[in-house]
């Protein structure tokens, strides 16, 4: 059984920074795409920051330049180092996985997989 398990969300004053990590663990062939998304109520989820197992980034204009993704393969782990936070950046923050699990074998399919959410408060 596949598992994401998220840390490091907290309450933050406006321009402080927080360090997210995400670690997979279980029975995985590979991982590709790791990446962080956010949702607040009412609105659907989007995109943060991803990042390919290659190494190639992308961002969400709105994080550009305050936000780092990065991963360590050889943990299973995704890391979101987030600078100057700012009040809209409160949110639940999900990391996510493309990966291929034993289940499926070698050639199988790749499957996306969720953590449970870490809250993210920035406020005075």
């Amino acid at each position: 059984q596949v598992q994401l398990v998220e840390s490091g969300g907290g309450l933050v004053q406006p321009g402080g920074s927080l360090r997210l990590s995400c670690a997979a663990s279980g029975s995985i062939i590979s991982i590709y795409d790791m990446g962080w998304y956010r949702q607040t109520p009412g609105k659907q989820r989007e995109l943060v920051a991803i990042m390919t197992s290659g190494g190639s980034t992308t961002y969400a204009d709105s994080v550009k330049g305050r936000c780092t993704i990065s991963r360590d393969n050889g943990k299973n782990t995704v890391y979101l180092q987030m600078n100057g936070l700012k009040f809209e950046d409160t949110a639940v923050y999900y990391c996510s996985a493309d990966l291929r699990p034993l289940t499926t074998g070698v050639g199988g399919p790749r499957y996306r997989y969720w953590g449970q959410g870490t809250q993210v408060t920035v406020s005075t």
